[in-house]
């Protein structure tokens, strides 16, 4: 059975593919948590002056949409390192 000959990863539309899901988690990442960031210190603030329904709202929300970016985020990352460190072995 003859395989087909290696391509490069610039025209693997597989690999082209998964770099950019990997472009995609990575700002999902660093946006996720940016936003625990924020509500850590909107906390802290809110915890030495004064809580206020504003504040709690701002914590809240921070953390729901951090949540919600992070999860698929770090299992697409660590898929995307998988499958390539899966290709480096199979010499693909």
């Amino acid at each position: 059975m003859a395989f087909p000959p290696p391509t490069s990863a610039s025209h693997d539309p597989v690999r082209v593919r998964r770099q950019q899901f990997a472009k995609y988690t990575l700002l999902a990442n660093r946006i996720g948590y940016l936003l625990y960031a924020v509500s850590m210190a909107a906390f802290v603030m809110a915890f030495a002056l004064k809580f206020t329904s504003t504040m709690v709202t701002i914590i809240t929300v921070c953390l729901v949409i951090g949540s919600i970016l992070l999860a698929p985020s770090i299992v697409l990352g660590h898929a995307i390192k998988a499958a390539e460190r899966e290709d480096r072995e199979n010499g693909i």
